[in-house]
C-alpha cells in the first residue's frame, strides 16, 4: 500500500492508507443518519472469516500527494441523502486535515444502500 509521507528534521513521517481509511470510517459514522460503511466483495468476505476490514473505503494519492477518497455509505431511512451526503464529506476533510495535515481533492461519497434505524 502507498503511505503519505513528509519529511522533518528529525526523520521521515508515513501515514499509511489504512490510517485515512479508518479516520474517514470513524468520521462518516459520526454523522447521525449514517447506519454504517457500506462494504464491497472482499470487505464482505473477510468480515464473514470475522476479520475487520477498509477496503470498502478507497484512497488514492496522485503524485501531487492530494489524495481522493470514495466512501461507500448506509444511510438510515428516513433522513435526507444529500444532506448527509455533505454532513459526511465536511466531517471527514475536517478530521483528516485536523489529524494529517494531508491535501485532500476529493471525498466520493456512494449511498449504497438505505436500512431501517
Amino acid at each position: 500500500m502507498h503511505n503519505e509521507e513528509s519529511r522533518t528534521d528529525l526523520g521521515r513521517i508515513r501515514i499509511h492508507k489504512n490510517v485515512i481509511a479508518s479516520i474517514s470510517s470513524i468520521a462518516s459514522c459520526e454523522i447521525d443518519g449514517v447506519k454504517r460503511i457500506g462494504r464491497d466483495f472482499k470487505s464482505g468476505l473477510l468480515e464473514l472469516a470475522g476479520k475487520k476490514s477498509l477496503s470498502a473505503i478507497k484512497i488514492t494519492i496522485d503524485k501531487n500527494e492530494d489524495v481522493k477518497i470514495e466512501i461507500p455509505l448506509v444511510i438510515k431511512y428516513g433522513f435526507n441523502i444529500p444532506d448527509i451526503a455533505n454532513r459526511v464529506q465536511e466531517n471527514v476533510r475536517s478530521a483528516l486535515e485536523k489529524m494529517t495535515n494531508l491535501s485532500i481533492k476529493d471525498i466520493n461519497i456512494n449511498v449504497q444502500s438505505i436500512e431501517r434505524g
